[in-house]
C-alpha cells in the first residue's frame, strides 16, 4: 500500500510549504514546542530550554527545544546551570551597575569575568567522561570540551561554537603541557554583558568617532593550568548583532585586566570583515568583542576630496617634471638626476597611498603596502636630503653646479645612500616587528610601541640636517651677493639659487612637521594644512624645478612652436661644418651653462 507510506512524506512537506508561505508574507514561522516567535522571522527556546542544534535562533520547523534540567540532563549540566544562572542574577542586579563609576565598573566586570570562567572550567573538569557539553540560558551559552588523551587523537584543532559565534583553538594550547589530568576548553558567550562594558571603554580612538558594540562579548579559557602563551593565535569568528551605516573601522579587541579593565587591540589582528561576520586573530586568551567606528563624515569626506585631487594633480606634475628631466638635454647633470630620482620615488609612493592606502582586508597584503609605502617615503627624503647637501656644495663651490669636486662626490653618494639607507631603515624594522606594519583602518606603520618612529625618525633628522643646509646655503650666498660685481646672469643665478634652497627645505620637507602637530584642539586644522600641503609636493616641484627655469621653458617653447623648414635651412647654412661659431654664440653657451642649475 502506497498511500499510508507516502503519508508522513507528504506532512512534512506540507509543513515547509507552509514555513515558506509564511517567510514570504513576513509572518512568523511555525516554532516548535517550547518555543516562541522573535521579530517575525526567527524561533527562539523559552527560557529554560535549548535547541539540539545549540542555535539560539533557527527557522527550521523540525527543531527541538530541550529541557535544561530535565531527567536526561547530566550532573555536569546542572552544574553549569547553576553557575550560569548566578552569573545571571549578577548581571541583572541593577544596584550593582547602577550608578557606579566607571573604573568600579570595569572592576566588577573584571572580577566576575574571571569568576565565571573558573567556575565553568571547574565544572566541565568535574564531569571528565562528557567530552562536549553545551547549555544556553536567556543571556548566556557556554561550550565546553574536555580533553583526556593528551591530544592523542586527529584533532589538533577544536571549533566551538556558541550563539553563532566560532572559536578554532589547538589542542595542544588547552592542554598546556599538563599529562597529569584532563583539561578542558570554555568558550561562553553574553548577549547583554556588552550593555555594562560598552564601547566608552574603549580609548584607542579618535574622539570625535561614534564606536559602538558590533558584537556580543565572548570569553575564551583553558584549565585546570592557565593559559600564559599560545603557540598558535586562536580565530574567533563574529556575527554581528547590529547593522550599522557608514561604518569605517572595525576593531578586534579584548578585555584587558589592568587598571581595573578595558578594551583593547594588543595582541588581536582583524583577519577579515564582511556584512554579517568579523574573524579575527588574536594570540592570547581573554574576552573579546568587535567594536565599530563610523567617522565623521563631513572631516572625513573633505579630507579624502582634497587628497585625491591634490594627489591626482601631483602625480600629472611628477609624470611631466620626469619626462622634463629625462628628455631636457640642455639640464641635464647632476643636480637633475637628484630630482629625477625624487620625483620617481614620490610618483610611486602617491601611487601607491592612492591606489592601495585603504586595502585592508587581507593582512598579509596590508603589511606589504604599509612597508612599500614606508620604504618609498623614506627614500623620498633621502633623496630630498641628498638635494640640500648638493645645494650646499654648490653653493660653497661658487654656485656652480657643474663644479667638477660637488659631482664626483654626488655620483659616488647618490643611489647608494638614495635607496640603501632606506632599505636598511626598513629592514630592521620588518625584522624586528613586522606584525606592526598595516593597521586597522590603513595600510600604514601602527602607532602601538612607538613604531611610527621607525618612519618620523629618520624624517625628522632629514629636515634638521636641511636646515642646517639651508642656513649655511643662505649665509654663503648672502656673502657671495655682496660681492658680486652686478652682473645680471650671476645675480639671477644667485638669486634662483636661494628660492631653490628654501623650497626645497620648506615645501618638501618641513610641511610633514604638520602631521606631528596633529594633536589638541588644532588638530583638524593641522590637518587640512598637511593633506593641502604635502598633496601638492609634485606641483611645487614642476613649478621650482621645471617651470622657473628659462631653459626648460625655452625647451617646451621649442616643442610646441617648431621652427619652419626657411628658418632651418637658414640657420644650417649659417652654422654648417665649415662655419665657425661666432663670440655671441661662444657667450650664449656660457650663460647656458650658467642658468644650468
Amino acid at each position: 500500500m502506497r498511500g499510508p507510506s507516502l503519508l508522513p512524506g507528504l506532512c512534512i512537506l506540507l509543513s515547509l510549504s507552509i514555513v515558506m508561505i509564511q517567510k514570504a508574507k513576513g509572518a512568523c514561522p511555525q516554532c516548535p514546542k517550547n518555543a516562541n516567535c522573535v521579530k517575525d522571522k526567527y524561533c527562539t527556546c523559552n527560557k529554560g530550554y535549548v535547541s539540539k542544534s545549540g542555535k539560539e535562533f533557527f527557522t527550521f520547523p523540525l527543531e527541538v527545544c530541550q529541557e535544561l534540567t530535565s531527567s536526561t540532563t547530566t550532573k555536569g549540566s546542572k552544574e553549569l546551570q547553576r553557575v550560569l544562572e548566578h552569573f545571571e542574577s549578577l548581571l541583572t542586579n541593577k544596584s550593582l551597575w547602577g550608578s557606579g563609576e566607571k573604573s568600579k565598573v570595569a572592576s566588577k566586570a573584571t572580577s566576575i569575568l574571571q569568576t565565571l570562567e573558573l567556575d565553568v572550567l571547574e565544572s566541565a573538569l568535574k564531569s571528565p567522561d562528557q567530552e562536549i557539553q553545551k547549555i544556553q540560558s536567556s543571556t548566556v551559552a557556554v561550550e565546553t570540551r574536555v580533553v583526556t588523551d593528551r591530544c592523542s587523537k586527529e584533532r589538533k584543532i577544536f571549533n566551538l561554537r556558541v550563539h553563532t559565534n566560532s572559536l578554532d583553538i589547538s589542542c595542544n594550547d588547552v592542554i598546556q603541557g599538563n599529562i597529569q589530568g584532563p583539561s578542558a576548553v570554555a568558550f561562553i558567550s553574553y548577549s547583554s554583558l556588552g550593555n555594562i562594558i560598552n564601547a566608552t571603554f574603549f580609548d584607542e580612538i579618535n574622539k570625535k568617532d561614534e564606536v559602538y558594540l558590533k558584537s556580543r562579548v565572548v570569553s575564551v579559557a583553558v584549565g585546570p593550568k592557565r593559559s600564559i602563551s599560545l603557540s598558535k593565535p586562536v580565530i574567533l569568528s563574529f556575527q554581528h548583532v547590529e547593522m550599522k551605516p557608514l561604518s569605517k573601522k572595525a576593531f578586534c579587541v579584548f578585555w584587558e585586566s589592568t587598571k581595573g579593565g578595558h578594551w583593547s587591540t594588543d595582541g588581536c589582528v582583524l583577519v577579515q570583515v564582511n556584512n554579517s561576520h568579523t574573524t579575527c586573530s588574536c594570540t592570547h586568551l581573554s574576552s573579546f568583542a568587535i567594536l565599530m567606528a563610523t567617522t565623521s563624515q563631513e572631516d572625513s569626506l573633505a579630507l579624502a576630496v582634497i587628497t585625491y585631487v591634490g594627489l591626482s594633480l601631483s602625480l600629472l606634475c611628477l609624470f611631466l617634471a620626469a619626462l622634463t628631466f629625462l628628455l631636457c638635454k640642455a639640464i641635464q647633470n647632476t643636480s637633475t638626476s637628484l630630482h629625477l630620482q625624487l620625483s620617481l620615488c614620490l610618483f610611486l609612493a602617491h601611487l601607491l597611498f592612492l591606489a592601495a592606502i585603504d586595502r585592508t582586508e587581507i593582512k598579509e597584503l596590508c603589511a606589504i603596502i604599509a612597508g612599500a609605502l614606508h620604504y618609498l617615503y623614506l627614500a623620498s627624503f633621502t633623496w630630498m636630503l641628498l638635494e640640500g647637501l648638493h645645494l650646499f656644495l654648490t653653493a660653497r663651490n661658487l654656485t656652480v653646479v657643474n663644479y667638477s669636486g660637488a659631482n664626483r662626490l654626488m655620483k659616488w653618494l647618490m643611489f647608494p645612500v638614495g635607496y640603501g639607507v632606506p632599505a636598511v631603515i626598513v629592514a630592521i624594522c620588518a625584522a624586528s616587528r613586522p606584525h606592526l606594519y598595516g593597521t586597522t583602518d590603513r595600510c600604514w606603520l601602527h602607532l602601538k610601541q612607538g613604531f611610527i618612529w621607525g618612519f618620523l625618525g629618520p624624517v625628522c633628522a632629514i629636515i634638521c640636517v636641511n636646515l642646517v643646509f639651508l642656513l649655511l646655503v643662505l649665509w654663503i650666498l648672502k656673502k657671495k651677493f655682496s660681492s658680486l660685481n652686478h652682473e645680471v646672469s650671476t645675480i639671477q643665478n644667485t638669486r634662483m639659487l636661494t628660492l631653490k634652497a628654501i623650497a626645497q627645505v620648506f615645501i618638501l620637507g618641513c610641511t610633514w612637521c604638520l602631521g606631528i602637530l596633529q594633536v589638541g584642539p588644532a588638530a583638524w586644522v593641522m590637518a587640512y594644512l598637511f593633506t593641502i600641503i604635502n598633496s601638492l609636493q609634485g606641483f611645487f616641484i614642476f613649478l621650482v624645478y621645471c617651470l622657473l627655469s628659462q631653459q626648460v621653458r625655452m625647451w617646451f617653447r621649442n616643442m610646441v612652436k617648431p621652427k619652419s623648414e626657411s628658418e632651418t635651412f637658414t640657420l644650417s647654412s649659417r652654422f654648417g661644418p665649415s662655419s665657425k661659431p661666432s663670440e655671441g654664440n661662444i657667450f650664449s653657451g656660457q650663460v647656458k651653462r650658467t642658468y644650468s642649475n
